[in-house]
């Protein structure tokens, strides 16, 4: 894991009280690239940019670094009506 992906799970976790983070790096331990699944009870009652522009606040700092950052924000039902 890269010192990057360390920092983007850090701060999710800490700040969007994610109940399931799956970060994934796409670019082969170079840290430029995630693919994110993101499960958060604040996201409840949001629509999908308001949750994108939550994260992307969130990860501000360390998105200069990245190239790519694709995500998929669920609340936790969401997340659970999918399992």
């Amino acid at each position: 894991m890269s010192a990057i992906q360390a920092q983007i799970e850090e701060k999710l976790k800490s700040e969007l009280k994610t109940t399931f983070l799956q970060l994934e790096d796409l670019s082969d331990g170079c840290g430029s690239k995630f693919q994110a699944m993101i499960v958060s009870p604040l996201f409840e009652g949001k629509p999908l940019l308001q949750r994108h522009r939550l994260v992307n606040s969130t990860i501000a700092e360390e998105m200069k670094t990245v190239h790519a950052f694709q995500m998929k924000t669920l609340t936790p039902q969401q997340w659970e009506a999918q399992q």
